[in-house]
């Protein structure tokens, strides 16, 4: 199937110009030295992050034409977050010297994450819903019809395996109040272990790009590199520029709005940060590109949950402070929250197939934070997850150990999918 209905010239120079128009403000405010009030600063500088986003979302795309397989998706999933990683570790570098920015580092990641699984896969199986039953539809079927859950290839399952194994260290920081240097050491290990395990494997089919990076890299191959160098190019000043005035606009806008600073850095930046990645995933899905849309967001979820906590006290570190970042009473609740909720995702896509009930209970536990009142409402659905995590992961057992096995023999898993 398409990937999409070839664009226009004319939507091409629109969509770029959309890109330029988010971003050109804050580049300007930057090299001008302009410091706006908080809450402009914020707004500006978000966008900013976002046209960088998209710049290296499209940057990443256009180069899966130089590249296959699971490689070529786990760099996209790892470009679309540098966004996330630029405001996260801005953070933890200045919790070197100032402690209060090192329960903004705490939040920064456990909010990605958690809106990540959360939200992002509810809507990934939202949109491959609808554009089921639009072909349905299409194709003069019934309303009734049943629509298949989404599912992965299986090669995913080597994704599957590290994350369960990361799932697993990511329990320490919860349980020693910090998260330490010999923690940092074991997931940065993970993370490399892991994109050597996918180098080595192939896809049964080529993703391919779509919008304005499928129009790219149909470019000869020369015109195709030199573009995609300029757009890594581009989004990495743009980030360079406003990850620091966009970290500290949304920390003193919370005293001007009169809203929590943390709630502000937990929600507010991740979202700004991840909605291209989630955009680009919709799309896949709304195309019935299932795999490939759970695959990104999963391959995220993977390099966040190894890759970004890792580097957290290494930026401490630079920043000033010790090789390990210490955690307060209510960021040792926040990862242990976060970590819970990545066992029930885990057990949710362990067996390849993710079923719309499924989506809709990491959504509704999502949710729930917002609005159950009682303190320790963290520690509450910290427990829902794990029972309900650990009961479906005794159930997929056998999913579980083909995962692990995986991790060892990624060439045995690198083919055939989900059936």
């Amino acid at each position: 199937m398409s990937a999409l209905t070839p664009l226009s010239d004319r939507t091409i120079a629109a969509r770029m110009a959309g890109v330029v128009v988010l971003a050109a403000p804050a580049v300007v405010l930057r090299l001008s030295g302009t410091h706006p009030s908080p809450v402009p600063s914020m707004i500006f500088f978000g966008a900013g992050v976002l046209g960088a986003a998209i710049l290296l979302m499209w940057a990443s795309e256009t180069a899966r034409r130089d590249m296959s397989g699971a490689l070529a998706l786990a760099l996209l999933a790892l470009i679309a977050v540098l966004p996330e990683y630029a405001v996260d570790l801005y953070y933890a570098y200045a919790a070197g010297t100032k402690p209060e920015y090192t329960a903004y580092a705490a939040a920064n990641m456990t909010g990605a994450n958690r809106l990540l699984v959360g939200v992002g896969w509810a809507l990934v199986v939202l949109a491959f819903t609808l554009g089921s039953r639009r072909l349905v539809r299409k194709r003069g079927g019934s309303a009734r019809e049943e629509i298949r859950p989404v599912r992965l290839r299986g090669h995913h399952r080597i994704e599957l395996g590290f994350l369960a194994i990361a799932a697993v260290v990511a329990f320490v920081p919860a349980l020693a109040g910090e998260i330490g240097w010999y923690v940092a050491i074991v997931l940065i290990y993970l993370y490399v272990l892991y994109v050597v395990r996918i180098a080595r494997i192939g896809t049964e089919d080529e993703e391919e790009p779509v919008g304005v990076p499928a129009v790219l890299a149909a470019l000869p191959t020369e015109a195709r590199r030199v573009t995609t160098a300029v757009l890594f190019l581009l989004g990495a000043v743009v980030i360079f520029a406003c990850a620091e005035p966009f970290a500290e606009s949304l920390v003193n806008a919370g005293s001007t709005l009169g809203i929590d600073r943390f709630l502000l850095v937990q929600w507010l930046a991740p979202l700004a940060s991840e909605a291209p990645e989630l955009i680009v995933a919709v799309v896949f899905a709304w195309r019935l590109r299932d795999s490939d849309a759970i695959g990104t967001l999963l391959s995220s979820k993977v390099n966040q949950w190894t890759l970004l906590i890792g580097t957290l006290p290494i930026a401490f570190r630079l920043g000033g402070g010790d090789w390990s970042l210490p955690l307060d009473a209510r960021q040792t609740e926040e990862v242990l929250l976060t970590a819970a909720q990545t066992v029930l995702g885990l057990a949710l896509l362990v067996d390849l197939e993710f079923r719309r009930r499924e989506a809709a209970l990491l959504f509704a536990l999502f949710a729930a934070q917002f609005v159950l009142p009682w303190h320790g409402v963290r520690l509450f659905l910290s427990g829902v997850y794990l029972a309900a995590g650990f009961t479906i992961l005794t159930l997929k057992k056998d999913d579980m150990v083909a995962a692990l096995r995986a991790v060892a023999r990624p060439a045995d898993e690198g083919r055939g999918s989900a059936e």
